[in-house]
């Protein structure tokens, strides 16, 4: 099937109150057991290369990008590509002639003033390519090595107002906001303000992404969709899902040596947590 955008998901989601599930690829593992798990459920997905994962792979971005876009081409439901958490303009700048239809600009570490000027440049950039762009306000916290954050802390969480008037000067097409979440959580104890979501989602003309999403439970996830969340944004879960099941593996295999049996193991259990996911979303 060809690659659709992940515009389109995401405002297909949002007008049917449901949330497409975005996840963040690092190996072809991980690829193969998400869009296993989106087969699955026949339900759409996104998948996400963050920068992260491009130093992983020594700072190169096609090698994965085609990778994940082959596959995406072969897949029984449709699937778009985007690319994650971008704080080079280099890097920015590779999206478009990599296959990404979408980019998410991550300047929400600078001062207010600061992050709008650049998203706003980023997001004139991405336009002029045809890309969909998605920015960040509030504190997330959590990815690029950050000290772990106080998601519940005074001054942590997206204002309404203040995001409001800060789509309307970026041009943005989505927010990431922050309502109780935090990157790489491997425990799913994140407790969300229901009622912020709720505010945003009222007050936005954009729809709302929530990162951070491998740390909240089930219950929770389904109410910040309920409430007005249109992408869920997952990265650790299948990392921790991956891990678990090759540690179980190689313990009670310790003489195996071939990195294809605990691979596929591994690749198996990322499937299932993708789909547990999307189907928690209503996928």
């Amino acid at each position: 099937m060809p690659l659709v955008t992940t515009g389109e998901l995401v405002t297909r989601a949002a007008a049917g109150r449901s949330a497409v599930a975005a996840f963040n690829i690092i190996t072809l593992e991980h690829v193969e057991a998400v869009i296993t798990g989106a087969e699955s459920l026949n339900a759409p997905v996104v998948l996400q290369v963050s920068e992260n994962a491009v130093k992983f792979r020594y700072g190169r971005l096609l090698p994965l990008a085609r990778a994940a876009g082959t596959a995406a081409e072969r897949a029984a439901v449709p699937v778009a590509l985007h690319l994650d958490h971008v704080q080079s303009d280099d890097l920015l700048r590779q999206a478009a002639d990599a296959g990404f239809s979408s980019v998410m600009y991550d300047a929400a570490r600078l001062p207010y003033a600061d992050n709008l000027a650049a998203t706003k440049a980023a997001a004139d950039w991405a336009h002029s390519q045809g890309l969909w762009i998605e920015a960040e306000l509030g504190e997330v916290g959590g990815k690029y090595g950050e000290p772990p954050l106080d998601a519940h802390a005074p001054g942590a969480r997206t204002d309404p107002a203040e995001a409001r008037a800060f789509v309307a000067d970026s041009g943005v097409d989505a927010l990431a906001v922050a309502v109780g979440s935090a990157h790489a959580m491997t425990e799913r104890t994140a407790t969300l303000d229901h009622d912020l979501i709720k505010r945003l989602a009222t007050t936005l003309d954009v729809p709302l992404v929530l990162h951070g999403s491998s740390g909240v439970r089930d219950d929770e996830l389904t109410a910040a969709v309920a409430g007005g969340i249109a992408k869920v944004n997952v990265g650790t879960a299948l990392n921790v899902a991956m891990t678990g099941a090759i540690r179980e593996f190689l313990a009670a295999h310790p003489e195996a040596v071939d990195s294809r049996k605990y691979l596929s193991v591994g690749r198996e259990a990322m499937g299932e947590a993708a789909r547990r996911i999307i189907q928690v979303l209503g996928r």
